[in-house]
Formats: structure tokens, C-alpha cells, sequence
């Protein structure tokens, strides 16, 4: 029997081939959950901006168009039109970040941590330690301990 080759599934010296190989194996990117208070925050944060905005473009387009649109509509009757553009570029600067705090990018998380952190130094040397003061601090605080749900 020294010339006989084995056909069975366990022979060791057929080699075996195949067609095509199955697509290499990839992990899928997990993407954490958006943790309730992130959401809330980038809500907040976009009624904010929405409110800039309107207020901006209400007060140009009164300049502009002042029988177009009634003084009484005006939100903030005391800045002149340098502050209106300014309020519309940051209002639209506050909508972008909203809209990446609730993607949960990263950069977006470090821009509104220095937002806060700035408004409670402010708050802290101006000697406004309120009710407000300590909603930034705890803010602050929570926008730390979620910083892992960011990518």
C-alpha cells in the first residue's frame, strides 16, 4: 500500500482551493449613545442661537426696510449694526456647534467646555457667584464626566 493515496476530507497532502476568499474581517465603529444631557444642552444651546440670529436679522432688516418691519419687533432695541452682524455670525457660530454637540464630535465638546469655563471665570472675578454661577460649574462638570461618549 505504499503507492495509494487517500481521497477522503482528511487528506493531508491534496491541497485545497478556493474561488475567492470572503472580504477581510473589519470592526464596525461603535458610536456611543447621546447621553440625555448633551442632548438637552445642544437643544438649549440651538434656541440660543436661533434667538441671536433672529434678533440680528430683525434689527438689520428695521434699518434697512423700516416700514417693512414694526420697531416693536426688536429684541434688543439698544445695539447699533456692527452688534447686529456680530449677533448673527455668532448666533449662526452657535448653531454649528449645537448641531456637532448633538453628533457628538469632539471639537465641539472642547469649544463649549472653554465657553463655559470662560463664563464662570467671568462670573467668579466679576463676584456673580449665583444661582447662574453654579448651573456653569455643574455644566462644566458634566460636560467632563461625558467626554468619552465624543469621538
Amino acid at each position: 500500500m505504499s503507492g495509494s493515496t487517500s481521497t477522503g476530507a482528511g487528506s493531508a497532502g491534496a491541497p485545497v482551493t478556493f474561488d475567492h476568499l470572503p472580504p477581510p474581517w473589519e470592526p464596525t465603529p461603535v458610536r456611543p449613545r447621546l447621553p440625555v444631557g448633551v442632548a438637552i444642552i445642544s437643544i438649549l444651546v440651538a434656541l440660543f442661537a436661533v434667538v441671536m440670529v433672529l434678533a440680528g436679522l430683525i434689527f438689520l432688516l428695521a434699518q434697512f426696510f423700516g416700514n417693512f418691519v414694526p420697531p416693536s419687533l426688536e429684541i434688543f432695541a439698544s445695539i447699533d449694526l456692527l452688534g447686529a452682524a456680530i449677533l448673527v455670525i455668532l448666533g449662526a457660530a452657535l448653531l454649528g456647534v449645537a448641531t456637532s454637540l448633538w453628533r457628538q464630535e469632539t471639537w465641539a465638546l472642547w469649544t463649549t467646555l472653554i465657553l463655559v469655563f470662560g463664563t464662570c471665570a467671568y462670573l467668579f472675578f466679576t463676584g456673580s457667584i449665583t444661582v447662574l454661577f453654579l448651573i456653569f460649574v455643574v455644566l462644566f462638570i458634566y460636560l467632563i464626566s461625558v467626554r468619552r461618549y465624543f469621538y
